[in-house]
């Protein structure tokens, strides 16, 4: 068909669609209904229990709930001392990522025994790269991802079974193939789409899930320790974040439905690709690099914050009136993993000379809260989230912008699995909750 011709049509029926679908705001208040699941104060309707780990932004102060510097746990851990119980000689994805999916802490031996089964795990069914990845590349790696996960199931003879014995191993290999999908779908869009060169390293099986992303990205493989330090924190600090967020919530609602774990994921995945969920960080760099532009002294911190305000006022940047990587759903004091994460964005930033970077980010964390403070009068609540580092030190690594989100992914299917997993032992009932139906009739 023409395209063109529907496009056509499709543009003279978007007003039908408007004057069809549009729903009055008050009906959501006269009904009660809290769009986005989320209340007048920003808190999330219950929809589930978890064991596997849990955020806190308030505490009880004289009986009242009152904001406090953010917490993270994972299966009974603070975040900052799961960071802190990963020496300065290992890498912790692996281990983090047992504790999550089995819920309990490793020793070194699970340790080293579930890192050999990710390594080993770590490869593609036999011309899987050529005859799925590379064909239609696109530069949204995270749609040739998906594309890949729920051609995967072709291979999985054990996918109509759906046990929970099938369910664990198919997690595990997801968890391994994932940097996989991830950067040969990257290799093959920059070879066809930009004319790059093709290369695809084979992953090293003793090597970190870290140390490998690095090591089949670059031309070379190769990395210096603190890159791949830096990588292994930002996966574990992405790894999970609770039942909620959209694309765990979408993992939930189509395990409960019965479907296979391939297409569970495939869901989580579109969700995860949404602007409004996983490409916060690139926001943030566009954000900058617009900052840089248009601000001549970064050291003048009466011109950044003039700047600021601009962007605030819808007058500069993108014109929506916001300062990225600024505030969170949950967290209003801060976000622990912007706090863990920073420390190591300052070494890196030595590294790779790009102290003079560091030093405009934090000046635009610490004038941010000031001015949205003055210009929207809230005057506490409002902190750097971890989006606001994570694009830095996916820039000071070379990683590019198409994998920001992919990364995310290569994080986040721990978490994806661990709830896939609780789901299938603990409920037997479909998600569903109710939709109250304002329809007029007609006859």
């Amino acid at each position: 068909m023409d395209q063109n011709k529907l496009s056509v049509y499709a543009q003279s029926k978007q007003e039908t669609c408007i004057s069809n679908d549009k729903i009055p705001k008050n009906l959501y208040e006269k009904y009660g209904v809290n769009c986005g699941l989320r209340d007048k104060n920003g808190k999330g309707v219950l929809t589930g229990l978890t064991r596997i780990s849990k955020i806190v932004s308030f505490k009880d102060q004289d009986g009242k709930k009152v904001p406090c510097d953010g917490e993270l746990w994972y299966r009974g851990y603070n975040i900052h001392t799961l960071i802190r119980s990963i020496s300065k000689e290992e890498y912790g994805f692996e281990k983090i990522a047992y504790l999550l999916l089995f819920g309990e802490y490793p020793d070194s031996q699970e340790t080293e025994r579930f890192s050999e089964i990710l390594g080993e795990a770590r490869e593609l069914p036999q011309n899987f790269t050529r005859d799925v990845i590379m064909k239609a590349p696109t530069k949204d790696i995270m749609n040739t991802m998906t594309r890949s996960i729920l051609t995967l199931a072709a291979y999985d003879s054990g996918i109509q079974a759906n046990t929970l014995e099938d369910n664990i191993r198919q997690a595990v290999q997801l968890i391994a193939e994932f940097p996989l999908l991830a950067v040969y779908g990257y290799h093959a869009y920059n070879h066809y789409d930009n004319n790059g060169s093709m290369y695809i390293h084979r992953p090293d099986p003793k090597l970190s899930t870290a140390e490998n992303f690095l090591r089949i990205l670059r031309p070379d493989a190769s990395y210096t320790e603190l890159e791949a330090k830096v990588l292994d924190v930002a996966l574990i600090l992405h790894m999970e974040h609770g039942g909620g967020n959209n694309s765990t919530f979408t993992t939930r609602v189509v395990t409960s439905s019965g479907s296979d774990i391939y297409s569970a994921v495939a869901a989580a995945m579109s969700s995860l690709k949404g602007p409004k969920h996983g490409g916060a960080n690139i926001k943030v760099m566009e954000m900058v690099e617009n900052i840089r532009e248009n601000v001549s002294d970064w050291k003048d911190m009466d011109m950044i914050k003039n700047y600021l305000g601009k962007i605030l006022d819808k007058e500069v940047f993108d014109k929506k009136g916001l300062i990225y990587g600024m505030g969170h759903a949950v967290y209003s004091v801060s976000d622990p993993r912007e706090r863990i994460l920073k420390e190591y964005v300052e070494k890196l930033a030595v590294e790779k000379d790009r102290e003079e970077d560091m030093n405009l980010y934090q000046a635009i964390e610490k004038l941010a809260p000031e001015i949205i403070a003055e210009k929207r009068h809230i005057y506490k609540g409002v902190s750097p989230n971890v989006d606001f580092y994570s694009g830095f030190v996916y820039d000071m690594l070379g990683i590019p912008q198409e994998l920001y989100t992919p990364l995310f992914a290569v994080a986040r299917i721990v978490g994806w699995s661990a709830h896939r997993i609780e789901e299938l032992i603990d409920m037997d009932k479909i998600i569903r909750p109710a939709y109250m139906s304002v329809m007029e009739e007609k006859e």
